[in-house]
């Protein structure tokens, strides 16, 4: 899994191997062991549900059935998801008779090796070869997305050194399209704005062909806010899909759907319909500092099979990161 945004991407650019970040006051410039710290803080209230009960529950020495119980409902009130859950804690349970796992401390190790195990998906990196890549972002209102948009250029252009178009087809909210133009403007890259009402297959379209003309190397396109069970919606988001391939073939070559954390389990079942209904190639989680159901992230992965990409912990430009199955295990629990 992806620990830094150069590691994020598939490149073949060697600037890609050395950040390019110049001092910019507002961006991102925590090292290593400051990251981890700021996500750590960042999931606090999942961290303070989670590690409190697992703690005091593998601290209480040889657990019986009602202890391995209480391990499950802390996991599953984190919304782990009650599948993963359960395949999880009788994996620990088996192995709990391992001499090696004889303290709480070494319990706490596996639990959290088996929590990377079932975040860990394959096929977690986002290619940026295509020349340009055209990365669709999808989802529903009110999750984050336009603003998740506006972070991705930014960390495009400045650590990677990309030229990013952004395509703002999104036409039937205004505000969607004035948000990404700020966007834009703080990134120092360009965008392609339609006609409020206009035709997003149209600003679609526009925003490839500039693309295209100026040398860029990413195209991002907005869409407007949908649910899956908005059959008018999802056509016309089927007919941008359309319109992006016949232009660009191969295109869009990333398409990622932002799922906001704190609605938890309603989340997972929404990124399953929604990617029963459109291809999904991995998850942008927002707003995992606002919940304590950060598990949302492990149940994504283990019962989807759907690479959770990118996460959001807060509103700086920092917090909108990498996933990294094992940073974010350790931030909850170790």
């Amino acid at each position: 899994m992806a620990r830094s945004w150069q590691e994020l991407f598939i490149t073949d650019d060697a600037l890609s191997l050395a950040p390019v970040v110049e001092e910019v006051a507002d961006g991102p410039s925590d090292e290593p062991r400051g990251r981890f710290a700021r996500l750590r803080d960042n999931l606090r209230k999942t961290r303070q549900a989670l590690a409190a009960e697992v703690g005091a529950t593998l601290q209480a020495g040889d657990l019986d059935q009602e202890g391995w119980e209480r391990l499950e409902e802390a996991l599953i009130a984190a919304d782990v998801g009650v599948a993963t859950t359960a395949e999880v804690v009788a994996r620990l349970e088996r192995e709990a008779n391992n001499d090696d796992l004889s303290s709480p401390e070494a319990l706490n190790r596996r639990l959290i090796e088996l929590l990377v195990e079932v975040a860990t998906v394959s096929d977690a990196s986002i290619d940026l070869r295509p020349e340009p890549t055209v990365i669709l972002v999808v989802g529903v209102n009110g999750t984050g997305k336009t603003t998740s948009i506006g972070k991705l250029a930014w960390h495009l252009q400045q650590e990677l050194a990309k030229k990013v178009v952004i395509g703002a087809a999104d036409t039937f909210r205004a505000a969607a399209a004035e948000q990404l133009e700020e966007w834009a403007k703080r990134a120092g890259c360009d965008i392609v704005i339609g006609p409020p009402g206009g035709d997003p297959g149209a600003v679609a379209f526009e925003t490839i062909t500039k693309a295209r003309s100026t040398g860029a190397d990413v195209a991002i396109i907005d869409t407007a806010g949908r649910l899956h069970t908005q059959a008018d919606l999802m056509a016309e988001l089927a007919k941008i899909r359309r319109v992006i391939a016949k232009q660009l073939p191969g295109a869009p070559h990333e398409t990622l759907l932002t799922i906001d954390a704190t609605t938890g389990q309603n989340g997972v079942r929404q990124a399953q319909l929604f990617a029963e209904a459109v291809a999904v190639d991995g998850i942008i989680l927002t707003k995992l500092d606002g919940t304590a159901k950060g598990g949302i992230a492990l149940a994504i992965a283990r019962e989807l099979g759907i690479a959770v990409k990118l996460i959001g912990v807060g509103e700086a430009l920092e917090d909108l990161r990498p996933f990294d199955a094992d940073e974010f295990a350790r931030a909850l629990l170790a």
